[in-house]
């Protein structure tokens, strides 16, 4: 059974938050890169060299990429040999997002009671935490801080399961057109389908993890994906909406089984900052 510290938990979501929020990962960097060699029209062209251009300043001189620091988001793979001394683990991610968020000067986002006073935290907590336990004795903390413009922008289809692929094709390609330039395009769509409403909701977020346009190991996904990416550069929506061929920089796609009367479909959209950063203890 190996041991893992609290404090060092602590310490690694802190230095985490503020990598995110400062140095886009270098797959983004790259796609944003490639879309500008690609787009054809010249507005489209010039915003994509102005997010280039900020992501270089934010990573140069540790400043946040966008206003927006966002909600943190934490995706844990906990090892079944592994046990966490010194501190509850949650009390010690909670403790790494108050302290990354001060040191690192991030705007602080989370409100409590959302539907009426809506007081600010001012730490930021709490952490959206999702948590698996895998075999082994690491721990993977995965911090993902997802702005409010682009989680806005979230929808669950509960689809009847006639609709089949199509009906998939059609929902996600209507909530991109929906969302128009409300999520910072070019975007990275995340699509969860199957399970339940909300194993579907999740699956969409994780698939924002994978390495920017590497396509699902199946090839009957990665050929979904593929059909739904084209599909959503021809609406024309273009780099933060002022129209181009670059709406998107991908489609992924995560599946699961599911009932045999149901059909969900859940889309979560990510912002030209795709902010997220890991580590392995």
């Amino acid at each position: 059974m190996r041991r893992i510290e609290a404090s060092l938990i602590t310490e690694t979501v802190a230095r985490l938050c503020q990598e995110a929020n400062f140095s886009l990962p270098d797959d983004v960097l790259q796609a944003l890169t490639e879309a500008q060699k690609k787009e054809e029209s010249p507005l489209g062209q010039q915003t994509l060299d102005q997010l280039l251009e900020n992501a270089r300043m934010a990573r140069e001189e540790q400043l946040p990429l966008c206003q927006d620091t966002g909600t943190a988001v934490v995706f844990l793979e906990i090892g079944q040999d592994v046990h966490v001394t010194g501190g509850n683990l949650y009390e010690a991610i909670e403790e790494g997002v108050r302290q990354g968020y001060e040191k690192g000067y991030l705007r602080k986002s989370m409100v409590r009671q959302p539907f009426s006073n809506r007081v600010n935290t001012k730490d930021n907590t709490p952490a959206i935490i999702h948590t698996d336990i895998v075999p082994g004795e690491n721990i993977k903390i995965i911090v993902m801080t997802k702005g409010g413009g682009s989680e806005n922008m979230s929808r669950l289809f509960m689809l009847e399961p006639a609709q089949g692929r199509q009906g998939v094709i059609e929902s996600v390609v209507r909530a991109v057109d929906e969302a128009g330039s409300n999520p910072c395009p070019p975007v990275i769509v995340g699509v969860g389908i199957g399970g339940s409403a909300e194993k579907a909701m999740t699956l969409a977020k994780k698939a924002l993890l994978r390495r920017v346009g590497k396509p699902n190991p199946d090839p009957e996904v990665a050929d979904l994906e593929k059909e739904i990416l084209e599909r959503v550069n021809s609406l024309g929506i273009g780099p933060e909406g002022f129209g181009g061929r670059t709406t998107a920089l991908a489609v992924h796609i995560e599946t699961f089984p599911t009932h045999i009367a149901s059909l969900p479909v859940a889309v979560n959209i990510q912002c030209n900052a795709a902010r997220w950063k890991e580590a392995l203890l």
